[in-house]
């Protein structure tokens, strides 16, 4: 029986301009200690001989990296609902106690959340012995993020788990991920200024409704950015790169947003935009001396307008996505 096991999630990027809500791909950067981008969730089982029986299955005993602003309390916390829900789900009658480490930006446009969700559902599920598929942990991942920002969507849960870049088809009655094909050398700068956005108030100022005619525009490129996945085609990718319906909306948020996707295809970009809902932005090159070229310029770009620092990264595609990183086994109990 596992005493405890320790799980990482990585960071994310959702959207990729033109499908929000659907696409998204797992991050890991190349940059030296950056490459653990993303979030630990450390599960342990909690004795209860000799207590009381506890209502609750989830208890959240210390969190890391996250500047005193998360919530203990599992049911406000994206970890301990997404935990929750699994327990609830398969093993009722258990108890666990989580430990959470953000190795990443809060309100970045970067998945931390999603992380969160992603790392605790794979801890426990590890912990248990459950081996439960995929789908299954995404689903009561889904549950966490839910909580987290109003909205059931899975474009940074999905890489976060399963990793590479991937297209959510849909939610109910389960999650339908297809893994999408990379193109060789395909890599992504990220560049993220000192600030934060609130997901749930970004995702507020979008609305409800969309004009029909953005809508078929939406539709043409994310249609035909799949369709450049599949044939390897980085001119076609390029022209796909649009975003009509989320980034009018989000971007004025980013102090110097235009300015720094301009930078980056004139630095040689295949496409840029809002990483999620920003402030973090990336943009997809060919190739890993191109996205360095590009982070660097988006950076500069974003460090001016904003009067913040800026963080920049390089990570090639596809990247791996959650994994359990150490785990400690104890005496199997006799009675």
């Amino acid at each position: 029986m596992r005493r405890f096991v320790r799980a990482f999630a990585p960071a994310s990027v959702a959207n990729l301009a033109c499908g929000f809500d659907i696409l998204g791909l797992a991050l890991q950067p190349l940059d030296g200690g950056s490459a653990s981008l993303g979030d630990v969730v450390t599960a342990s089982r909690h004795d209860q001989r000799g207590e009381p029986r506890r209502r609750d299955s989830v208890t959240i005993a210390a969190i890391s990296g996250d500047r005193g602003e998360l919530p203990l309390a599992p049911d406000r916390n994206t970890a301990g609902v997404a935990a929750k829900a699994l327990l609830l789900g398969e093993s009722p009658d258990t108890a666990v106690t989580l430990e959470i480490e953000k190795r990443m930006p809060l309100e970045s446009g970067l998945g931390s959340s999603a992380a969160s969700a992603v790392a605790a559902v794979l801890a426990v599920d590890a912990l248990l012995g459950l081996d439960l598929p995929p789908q299954t942990l995404l689903r009561y991942a889904v549950a966490g993020e839910t909580a987290s920002d109003g909205g059931a969507h899975a474009d940074n849960l999905a890489p976060s788990l399963l990793g590479g870049l991937v297209l959510v088809r849909s939610l109910e009655p389960d999650p339908d991920v297809i893994e999408l094909p990379v193109p060789p050398g395909l890599t992504c700068a990220v560049a993220r200024p000192h600030l934060g956005v609130n997901t749930r108030d970004a995702r507020a100022a979008l609305g409800d409704q969309v004009p029909l005619r953005h809508a078929v525009t939406q539709w043409g490129n994310c249609a035909a950015l799949v369709a450049a996945l599949y044939r390897g085609d980085l001119e076609l990718l390029s022209r796909a790169l649009v975003d009509v319906v989320a980034e009018p909306a989000r971007s004025p948020a980013v102090p110097g947003f235009a300015a720094a996707k301009a930078a980056a295809t004139a630095a040689g970009a295949l496409g840029c935009s809002l990483s999620g809902s920003g402030p973090a932005m990336f943009a997809l090159c060919d190739g890993a001396a191109r996205a360095r070229e590009v982070a660097e310029a988006m950076a500069a770009t974003l460090r001016d307008a904003s009067g913040r620092e800026c963080d920049r990264w390089i990570a090639p595609l596809p990247a791996p996505g959650a994994r359990v990183i150490e785990d400690a086994r104890g005496s199997r109990d006799r009675d």
